[in-house]
């Protein structure tokens, strides 16, 4: 009985060491332009069988657009933190980028949006080697007149 017991309970722990973990975003309002409202994925390189959205443009490009808003060249002194989160179709197509954690300011929270919205045909995020829809999410720190993606 006792060898029963502890062979389940290896089977179970081997089973369960192969679950991946997909993490499934859930939407208030469906997002036009992405392919299916009810499957939109959190993608994370580190784990098998998930890739993350691909952004044409790379963290330092990014960061020199963002550097660029008229906010920040007109307030060098201000200090915030924040995120945008990025949608991503399974077509690659960028069909929304929102605030997922605002300023203290409503007009520099619209330019870093607008600035994500302009960057371009995205490689498509993949789960299991199909391409999904996706949310990327970017943190990002201002402090001494720059913005610094984390």
């Amino acid at each position: 009985m006792k060898t029963l017991f502890l062979f389940s309970a290896t089977l179970l722990m081997a089973v369960s060491a192969q679950a991946q973990l997909v993490a499934t975003v859930e939407l208030k309002q469906p997002i036009t332009g992405i392919c299916n409202n009810k499957e939109i994925y959190a993608l994370f390189a580190s784990f098998t069988g998930q890739m993350p959205a691909v952004c044409p443009v790379s963290n330092a490009g990014i960061e020199a657009r963002l550097n660029d808003v008229p906010f920040i060249k007109a307030n060098p002194k201000y200090k915030a933190k924040g995120s945008v989160d990025v949608f991503i179709n399974c077509k690659g197509e960028m069909v929304k980028s929102e605030m997922g954690t605002p300023t203290k300011s409503k007009e520099l929270d619209d330019q870093i949006a607008a600035v994500f919205s302009a960057l371009g045909q995205w490689q498509a995020g993949t789960l299991d080697g199909r391409a999904v829809d996706s949310e990327r999410m970017y943190s990002f720190r201002i402090r001494g007149g720059r913005i610094t993606l984390e």
